[in-house]
């Protein structure tokens, strides 16, 4: 049995990270409720709340939705290491998967009714960009090892943590409450998430030390691309580059946090203390060098950012950011 296989009883000790559905949040929760006699006034309220929200953190919040909207490719994904083959398992990897699925679905479904509501996007070139992402598919690089696909899940769930507090705390300070609080409920649920993919790459850690440290120095070899770097709109060739550039710009992502995210997983798993020899051993020297190495790259890259050019998104119409 693999590592991972026989992790069962560690992924049930942990379901508690999912939340009760009868108390979770559902996007309703955030909208106009279309029921009320007063709906019109809260629509119109709603709208021009969100009229603030300048066009870069508009860019940076339309990316952020398609690529939470791809959830059916990273479910797929991770139907690897689940291994559901009914849909319905009853094992503990597949309650997990099931249930976060569950979860991450409230996050585009909350953030395109957002977008959808305000009248600030292009809504059909978001679809279509929606629709071009699910198809072109999803990779993380991680050629079939499911000790590398956990680490890129405990490395994204963090990277997104990040991006969607960050853009709270953007929206929150040109006066726009309503999306700083979807922003900090679907960063809340990334954090949950975060905790339990952490968890579970440090019990592989404990298990196989040596084989996870050389999926751990895989991943950062090819760099951990964001789910979404396969988008495209049928306009723009270089979409995600560009919507990657704003979001550097921006401060919602940056190497910076590339650098940070790095730092506290190595931290989190004891890469500096784990006795290792030979190739192994060369693999954690790369790793633990690694937050370094993006630190010193991140001023430069940051910098290079602030005098690209700003692209036209067809997101918002054609407009630059």
């Amino acid at each position: 049995m693999s590592i991972v296989a026989s992790l069962q009883d560690q992924v049930e000790e942990n379901l508690s990270l999912l939340a009760p559905v009868e108390t979770a949040w559902q996007p309703t929760d955030f909208l106009p409720d279309f029921g009320a006699e007063d709906w019109y006034d809260q629509l119109k309220a709603f709208r021009e709340g969100a009229q603030c929200v300048p066009d870069d953190l508009l860019v940076i919040l339309v990316g952020n939705m398609i690529t939470e909207e791809a959830l059916p490719n990273y479910s797929i994904s991770l139907e690897q290491i689940a291994k559901d083959p009914s849909g319905v398992t009853d094992t503990p990897w597949a309650h997990w998967l099931r249930g976060w699925t569950a979860e991450e679905n409230r996050h585009g479904d909350l953030l395109n009714a957002y977008l959808r509501l305000t009248g600030r996007v292009d809504i059909r070139v978001v679809e279509q960009t929606i629709h071009h992402l699910i198809r072109n598919g999803f990779t993380t690089n991680n050629q079939g090892n499911d000790y590398a696909g956990l680490i890129y899940a405990s490395f994204q769930e963090r990277a997104t943590r990040l991006t969607h507090g960050n853009l709270a705390r953007a929206v929150d300070r040109v006066g726009e409450e309503t999306l700083a609080r979807i922003c900090r409920k679907i960063a809340a649920d990334e954090t949950r998430h975060e905790i339990f993919y952490a968890k579970i790459v440090g019990e592989i850690f404990k298990g196989d030390p040596e084989n996870a440290i050389l999926a751990y120095r895989h991943m950062l070899r090819r760099l951990i691309l964001m789910p979404g770097a396969r988008m495209e709109d049928g306009r723009d060739p270089d979409l995600y580059d560009h919507y990657s550039n704003v979001t550097q710009r921006a401060g919602i992502y940056t190497t910076t946090d590339y650098a940070a995210i790095i730092s506290h997983l190595n931290k989190t798993w004891n890469i500096e203390s784990l006795s290792l020899t030979g190739k192994a051993a060369k693999a954690q020297d790369y790793i633990c060098n690694q937050p370094q190495r993006y630190e010193n790259l991140g001023p430069e890259l940051e910098a290079k950012s602030r005098i690209e050019p700003p692209a036209s998104f067809a997101w918002i119409r054609g407009r630059k950011a």
